[in-house]
């Protein structure tokens, strides 16, 4: 996932590459240290750092976790206990997670199934060894890696057990695989919970299903309690183990030793030249089978699975499932929009392009030109795609770049530009922009070990997705960006920042970078900048370069400081907004303090402490800062004032940042689901809510509300491309 713009830059001689993840208690991120070495680096949210209890017991947590040293663990590298925010380094392992291989593949069979089984067991069998109690196995927290599975974030739970169930919100532990005895009293689970934990997770393993699932977190406990586990599907004799893992007493389960054994024998290799599946004969998903309910019939395609987002609970440890409401919308028999639009369509909503008609299509469609087949990913795509006069350009994880036709939803091309016999899951495609009838892309490829193997800028026709030009960008680029017909990409050693013309690659300027400094390119309201915050630990230096993209002449300003993000600028005054790290609430969502507004001639500033509290993510757009949560409020407030200027609370479950429409008077926001809120800009009211599109709930970058002209498209991180007419939005769409 991309950084925020409040995410540190380095954090104890890492310096950090993108986002693995982020709960209630932190965030992950994926860290390369200066000899490029690659880690997984868990910083702890602020409001943990400052209690002394936590304190105490992470520091206990770290000595036990490094005697964790077996196979199918990641093992910690580095830490830091004492820092403002504590935070540890671990290995980082290449590799979906097991719910992600489970939701693009389906269910585990036979050799694969006996490897992770018994990797499992000894990874428990380590963890228990070194004195540890895991207390939340589940399949996010399992890395399939080339040579087996990987065990993370174990042990990091035991820190926080001055947080009870007793306490309102107090949730430690996922509730599908969770233990009874985590339900009642969290401080008395043992080795033993982490077994009832397996059982849950090997069922799930086999069938894409929890054995106590319920459409809610809290009749999934109530199951988890009182009713046996749903194992029909549960080939014997797998069931019958597994069966006894999820005995109610944990006294009653196996121990580590016994399962090691019964997995053997009941999960056999397969002999020489058979197929890995027939070591267990599992029988497969059909349609209409209740004991595969939530599975996709066999079609001979590969099966797909919609899985429910999750929301960290109060103690910010361990994720509770969030009801289908949240996430697909309020019931409804015929798939339209919640509500109705107000406002006449001549008055709010704009015309729609030529031809139009609602379409839904996937970035994985044949092309009619170029590369006709979308390359094979086993993952999320989260395509980047923009709009350009009736033109919808994708990029993404695994994705060559594509045009779609804005009026139809039909994939008009797709162009190979990764090298020969490159991996799908080593590349990322992203369109930079558009200028007069060239596609500006960047490729990113990764070595086998995650470290970046080669960028490159490259430039396309429009019309054909033939290639114009390219350049080579340097590896410790962050990016590169378009602004006013013009790319700003890194070259050579990265420590200047080249201005080259979009249409035919020529260069136009070049500037130098600040010693010292790590540095960002930014493109706001076509406008080039450069983001720096110095390289040394002990100082949060930071510069911020307003370039004139005619003739590359900089101003060098000093940035209000590292917590504050550049927003845009509003009445000819850069915008800041800063936000306290050390406020973060119990969703992940950061909060804001003040808002900083500096004179890009003079550097003159003008301090604007915020009239509330404001949380989420924050853009600015036609003179106004619209703040969005992950629980789907959405406020508006005065950049010049800092004073609310109107609050408005939607469905929406961890929405993207907040689009406004040329006229400025709608507001839109989307969700990973593909569900879409209508907001009047001026007052706040709720126009309407679509259900959901996506396929799948992919976990990848946020959507934002793209505009074409009338039409709104929206890309879901599974890969689902839709558009919306904005004044009737419950229109069937059509295959692209």
């Amino acid at each position: 996932m991309p950084l925020h713009k409040d995410d540190p830059k380095t954090l104890g001689g890492y310096r950090i590459v993108d986002r693995l993840g982020a709960g209630g208690m932190g965030v992950v991120y994926r860290a390369r240290s200066r000899s490029g070495r690659e880690v997984a680096l868990k910083v702890v949210h602020a409001q943990y750092a400052e209690d002394g209890v936590f304190r105490a017991r992470f520091r206990q947590e770290i000595e036990a976790v490094r005697k964790v040293s077996g196979a199918f663990t990641a093992p910690v590298v580095d830490t830091d206990a004492e820092a403002p925010r504590p935070w540890m380094a671990t290995q980082y392992v290449p590799g979906l997670s097991l719910a992600a291989r489970i939701r693009a593949d389906g269910p585990l069979r036979g050799v694969e199934l006996r490897h992770l089984a018994l990797g499992l067991v000894e990874a428990l069998q380590d963890i228990h060894r070194a004195g540890v109690v895991h207390r939340d196995l589940k399949p996010g927290n399992v890395l399939m890696a080339e040579d087996g599975p990987r065990v993370i974030d174990f042990g990091i739970s035991r820190a926080t057990d001055n947080q009870t169930l007793t306490e309102p919100g107090h949730m430690i532990g996922t509730p599908p695989f969770m233990s009874p005895e985590q339900l009642t009293d969290a401080r008395s689970a043992g080795p033993a919970s982490d077994v009832f934990s397996l059982g849950a997770l090997l069922a799930f393993a086999v069938t894409g299903r929890g054995p106590f699932d319920a459409d809610s977190p809290y009749v999934t406990a109530y199951r988890v309690m009182n009713e046996e586990p749903v194992l029909d599907a549960v080939p014997e004799p797998l069931r019958s183990v597994v069966g006894r893992c999820l005995a109610k007493e944990a006294a009653d389960r196996p121990g580590l030793d016994a399962l090691a054994e019964e997995f053997a024998e009941v999960l056999p290799e397969p002999s020489p030249g058979d197929d890995d599946t027939v070591s267990l004969r599992l029988p497969h998903p059909r349609a209409g089978d209740p004991a595969f309910a939530g599975t996709a019939p066999s079609t001979g395609r590969r099966p797909r699975w919609r899985r429910l987002p999750v929301l960290a609970g109060a103690a910010g440890v361990m994720a509770v499932a969030l009801t289908g409401y949240l996430v697909l919308g309020p019931p409804d028999t015929d798939g339209t929009a919640q509500a109705s639009p107000t406002g006449s369509a001549a008055s709010r909503w704009g015309s729609l392009p030529a031809g139009w008609k609602p379409w839904q299509t996937t970035v994985a469609e044949d092309a009619e030109r170029g590369e006709r087949k979308a390359p094979d990913a086993e993952f999320d795509r989260s395509p980047f795609c923009t709009t350009d006069r009736g033109a919808v350009y994708c990029g993404g994880s695994a994705l060559l770049p594509e045009r779609i036709d804005g009026a139809t939803g039909r994939t008009l091309w797709r162009t190979d530009l990764a090298p020969a016999d490159t991996p799908v899951d080593r590349y990322v495609s992203s369109v930079l922009g558009v200028h007069e009838g060239v596609v500006l892309v960047q490729m990113l490829i990764s070595e086998e070990s995650g470290q970046t193997q080669e960028q490159y800028v490259v430039a396309l026709d429009s019309d054909s997705g033939t290639r114009i030009w390219s350049r080579t960008v340097s590896n410790d680029s962050y990016g590169s960006v378009y602004a006013a017909g013009l790319v700003l990409l890194q070259e050579g050693d990265g420590r200047s920042v080249t201005a080259r013309s979009a249409r035919d690659g020529a260069e136009r300027w070049k500037i130098p970078l600040p010693a010292g400094y790590l540095c960002s390119l930014l493109s706001v309201g076509d406008r080039p900048y450069v983001e720096c915050v110095t390289e040394k630990e002990d100082s949060d230096a930071t510069q911020f370069l307003v370039i004139d993209p005619d003739d590359g002449s900089v101003r060098r300003l000093d940035s209000p400081a590292a917590s504050a993000g550049f927003t845009g600028t509003a009445d000819g005054m850069l915008v800041f907004v800063e936000s306290d790290v050390d406020v973060i609430s119990n969703s992940g969502d950061l909060a804001y303090t003040r808002i900083v507004r500096v004179d890009p001639e003079s550097g003159r500033r003008e301090v604007t402490k915020l009239g509330g509290t404001y949380r989420g993510l924050v853009v600015l757009e036609h003179g106004t800062l619209w703040f969005s949560t992950s629980s789907g409020q959405v406020t508006a407030v005065s950049p010049r004032t800092g004073n609310r200027v109107w609050e408005s609370r939607t469905t929406l479950e961890s929405p993207g940042d907040v689009t406004v429409d040329d006229s400025g008077r709608t507001v839109y926001l989307a969700t990973g689901s593909g569900r879409v809120a209508a907001l009047d800009a001026a007052k706040g009211t709720l126009l309407w809510e679509s259900s959901a599109r996506a396929e799948i709930l992919g976990s990848g970058n946020l959507p934002d509300v793209l505009l074409d002209e009338g039409a709104l498209v929206v890309a879901t991180p599974d890969g689902t491309v839709f558009t919306l007419d904005p004044a009737h939005p419950d229109r069937t769409p059509v295959s692209g």
